[in-house]
């Protein structure tokens, strides 16, 4: 069961934060008034069935940084390199505009309104007890903030883990082509070029992808992981740390 720290709080209490919390985001309240929070199964029940807690990690970074190769990485760790399968999801920045939010595009505005989706899922995989890894560039400090709030005006542990590369490293990398598009003036916009990035400043795992190998990078998240104490009766087990591979590839 999760120590009293992590105690669910009332129905009541549960609305009040989650609508403060999208009011600090979108300044407003929820349009629809003739709504009711519904309880179902417990949280300290869903986490001591799926054996730990949930946890969201934020993955952010600018484009070719190594978020997604880490972050399926990761996913396979806690999968398919444990004693006994993690309940994880992973919700990659490029697949979700595919779906849920394809009809947003890179404007300041749209940015906000993406993270501000990410997070509310996120928020609800948690809770069921999923180790959720969120893919996003994410670059507005106030919007990765407000990532954190939504967890943690749930009592929901949440994790920033910030890959950093530098620009002549993710120009070099360029797995999708953007920054040779960006630099030929065909995007514009650009995160890292003609679009800010507000790197973090207190990351919880601060990945430099330049100089770490993939494993390694995990085995950081991991430590990590277990430092948080989201396990219930068991610790994470590392993956090798034999060279398979780099940050380089995404």
């Amino acid at each position: 069961m999760p120590p009293p720290s992590m105690a669910v709080p009332s129905a009541v209490l549960r609305v009040v934060l989650g609508v403060a919390a999208l009011a600090v985001h979108a300044g407003a309240q929820p349009k629809s008034t003739n709504i009711k929070y519904h309880e179902g199964i417990s949280r300290e029940d869903k986490w001591k069935h799926t054996g730990h807690k949930g946890i969201t990690l934020w993955m952010t970074g600018m484009s070719g940084s190594g978020k997604s190769t880490i972050s399926v990485a990761l996913e396979n760790a806690l999968v398919s390199n444990q004693p006994k399968s993690y309940f994880v999801y992973r919700l990659d920045g490029d697949n979700l505009r595919f779906g849920l939010n394809r009809d947003l595009g890179f404007a300041p505005a749209d940015r906000k309104e993406n993270v501000r989706r990410v997070a509310e899922v996120a928020k609800l995989f948690a809770e069921a007890g999923a180790i959720v890894i969120c893919g996003l560039i994410s670059p507005y400090k106030a919007d990765r903030e407000f990532a954190r709030e939504v967890h943690v005006n749930a009592s929901l542990p949440f994790m920033e883990v910030y890959a950093e590369a530098s620009i002549e490293a993710l120009t070099k990398r360029d797995p999708k082509g953007l920054w040779k598009k960006a630099l030929a003036g065909e995007i514009k916009g650009f995160t890292g070029l003609d679009a800010p990035y507000e790197a973090p400043e207190n990351a919880e795992v601060h990945v430099k992808t330049e100089t770490t190998p993939v494993p390694e990078a995990v085995n950081m998240i991991l430590a990590k992981l277990d430092e948080v104490g989201i396990n219930l009766p068991r610790t994470f087990r590392p993956v090798s740390t034999e060279p398979e591979g780099s940050c380089e590839s995404k």
